[in-house]
């Protein structure tokens, strides 16, 4: 072996003229992978949080503030819209009871009902008309609590009025001309409502509750 063969050579490559067998270090590709890796999660990550501020700026995030003030929670696309309640509904003109005249018939078979009952709504304010017992077309032929009966032309409010004074009436219309309704006393009739309870009642048509936003 000459003294100039490169040691671990082996004797394979001998040495002529004055150049030398070029021995280059193996590549790093490691690192160069790792290199390429970090480029791009770094691209990722950046990518991501601008699309981030983007949201944020739109107001489209979830915690984002606008105006000092959370972001609205936002209902999913298919589901219940959120709506606002009114801070207080506005208040319904109604007529006062003693506008409204009322004639008591009794359809029962309960003698003195009619005029005990007449004598009851005067009471509590209501112009009372005729009061005795129902005619033929009624007499004995109304099962429920109670039958109003007026003109097309009354005011309904007046009938949600007297409405209030009695469970379980029902409405009918007929010919008349005036403005008086009938409340036919019928078989199922117990008694007025308690004058609290019909008190409440008229308090809520004169004054309704707002409706509660839907929640999503």
């Amino acid at each position: 072996m000459s003294m100039l063969t490169p040691p671990g050579m082996g004797g394979k490559y001998r040495v002529t003229g004055a150049a030398y067998p070029r021995m280059s270090r193996p590549r790093r590709r490691r690192r160069i992978v790792f290199t390429l890796l970090g480029a791009v999660l770094g691209l990722a990550v950046l990518g991501y949080g601008s699309l981030q501020l983007i949201h944020v700026f739109r107001g489209e995030g979830g915690s984002a503030k606008q105006g000092g003030a959370t972001a609205a929670k936002h209902c999913p696309s298919n589901g219940p819209k959120p709506v606002a309640a009114p801070a207080s509904a506005a208040a319904v003109a109604l007529p006062q009871p003693g506008e409204i005249t009322v004639n008591v018939y009794n359809a029962t078979q309960r003698a003195g009902l009619a005029k005990a009952v007449g004598d009851e709504l005067k009471k509590r304010g209501f112009a009372i008309g005729h009061v005795g017992n129902a005619p033929a077309d009624f007499d004995k032929k109304v099962p429920g609590t109670g039958l109003l009966v007026g003109s097309a032309k009354t005011d309904k409010a007046a009938y949600a009025v007297l409405g209030t004074q009695i469970e379980g009436d029902s409405q009918q219309n007929d010919a008349r001309e005036g403005a008086d309704i009938d409340l036919i006393l019928g078989d199922a009739f117990k008694d007025l409502s308690p004058k609290e309870a019909a008190d409440k009642e008229l308090a809520l048509l004169a004054h309704p509750q707002p409706v509660p936003a839907a929640s999503c």
